[in-house]
C-alpha cells in the first residue's frame, strides 16, 4: 500500500503543470453551469421592486402589486347605478351626505317609492355620483319637473284677481272683459285643472302653541309651533303616512304625511310617534306628542312642501 501511495504523490508533485490544467477545466464547467442556470432568476430578482422600509412609502413587491392591479382597477371601470340618467328631468345624482329620505323629501316622494323605482335591495346603501328616480316610472318627468316652476298659487291669485276687475264695471262694459278672458279660460284649466283638485286641502294647525320661529326659506324652511313636552301634534289634513321615525339627522322623531301628488307635511322633534308607516290619518288626527328631540327646546317644527319644496305654512294654514 505504502508502495503505490508513494507514485501517486510523485506524479502530482511531478506534475503541477497537469494539475493546474485539471483544476482550471473543472473550475470552468462549473463556472458555466452555473452562469447557465441560475442567471434569468437573480436577473428578476435585481429588476423586481424591492419590499419598502416601514413609514418609507416606497414600492412593494412585485408579488403584492401584480395581484393588486386588477381590484383597483375594477371599482373605475364599473359604472355607477343610473349615471346614463344624469341631468335627465326626473332623476337626482346622489350627492356626499344624501339619504335616502332626505331625497325623497326634497323631491315630495316616499321614500319606499322612490327605492322600489331604483331597485334597492338596501336603501341605505347610496353611492356618490349615482342616479336615481325620483319620479314613478309611469309619470312624465319633464311635467313632473316643470309643475314646480309654475306656481299654483300664482294662477289663483290672477284668477281671484281679475274676477273683481270684470264684476265691477257695469253690465255694458262688462262685455269686452268677457270676451278677452274666454279665451285665457281654457289654457287655465287644462293646466292647472289637475292641481287646483291638488290644492283643494282644508288644512288646520298642527298644534295650539305660538308660533316661535317664522318660515324662512333658507334656515327654518317651516314654522316651530312651541308647547310642553307631550302636547298633541295633529295631522294638518287628510293623507298617508310615508315615514315615521328618526333616520332624519336634525328632525328627530318626525312624521311625514303625504295629501296627495302634490303636498306633504313633515312633523319633527316629537317625544312620542302615534302612527306607523303606510298608515292613513285624517285631518285633525292626533299622530305625534310634542318633545325635544334632536332639538333645543320643546317644539314643533312643522313644514309643507310643494313637490318637495318648502312653503311658508302661514299662507295655507287658517287664520287664528
Amino acid at each position: 500500500m505504502k508502495q503505490l501511495d508513494r507514485p501517486t504523490f510523485l506524479i502530482s508533485s511531478r506534475s503541477p503543470r497537469l494539475s493546474v490544467l485539471m483544476l482550471t477545466a473543472a473550475l470552468a464547467m462549473l463556472a458555466g453551469c452555473a452562469s447557465s442556470d441560475n442567471r434569468a432568476p437573480v436577473e428578476d430578482r435585481r429588476n423586481a421592486p424591492t419590499k419598502p422600509m416601514p413609514g418609507t412609502g416606497g414600492p412593494g413587491p412585485a408579488s403584492q402589486a401584480t395581484p393588486g392591479s386588477p381590484p383597483a382597477e375594477s371599482p373605475l371601470a364599473k359604472p355607477l347605478p343610473g349615471i346614463e340618467n344624469a341631468g335627465k328631468p326626473g332623476y337626482y345624482t346622489v350627492k356626499a351626505g344624501d339619504t335616502l329620505i332626505r331625497i325623497a323629501l326634497d323631491n315630495g316622494q316616499p321614500w319606499r317609492d322612490v327605492g322600489r323605482w331604483n331597485g334597492l335591495d338596501n336603501p341605505n346603501l347610496i353611492e356618490v355620483g349615482q342616479v336615481l328616480r325620483v319620479v314613478p316610472p309611469n309619470a312624465d318627468p319633464s311635467q313632473a319637473t316643470v309643475r314646480p316652476v309654475t306656481a299654483a298659487g300664482r294662477v289663483e291669485n290672477r284668477t281671484l284677481d281679475s274676477k273683481p276687475l270684470v264684476a265691477a264695471p257695469a253690465a255694458g262694459s262688462a262685455s269686452a272683459p268677457a270676451s278677452t278672458a274666454s279665451p285665457a279660460a281654457p289654457p287655465t284649466v287644462a293646466v292647472a285643472g289637475p292641481r287646483d283638485a291638488d290644492e283643494n286641502l282644508d288644512w288646520m294647525w298642527p298644534a295650539n302653541g305660538p308660533v316661535a320661529t317664522a318660515f324662512d326659506d333658507v334656515k327654518s324652511k317651516g314654522l316651530a309651533i312651541t308647547g310642553k313636552a307631550g302636547d298633541p301634534v295633529f295631522a294638518a289634513a287628510d293623507g298617508r303616512v310615508v315615514y315615521a321615525g328618526a333616520g332624519l339627522r336634525g328632525y328627530g322623531n318626525l312624521v311625514i304625511v303625504k295629501h296627495n301628488t302634490t303636498y306633504l307635511t313633515a312633523y319633527a322633534h316629537n317625544q312620542t310617534l302615534l302612527v306607523k308607516e303606510e298608515q292613513a290619518v285624517r285631518r285633525g288626527q292626533k299622530i305625534a306628542e310634542m318633545g325635544a328631540s334632536d332639538a333645543e327646546r320643546v317644539q314643533l317644527h312643522f313644514e309643507i312642501r310643494r313637490q318637495g319644496k318648502p312653503i311658508d305654512p302661514a299662507k295655507l294654514l287658517p287664520a287664528r
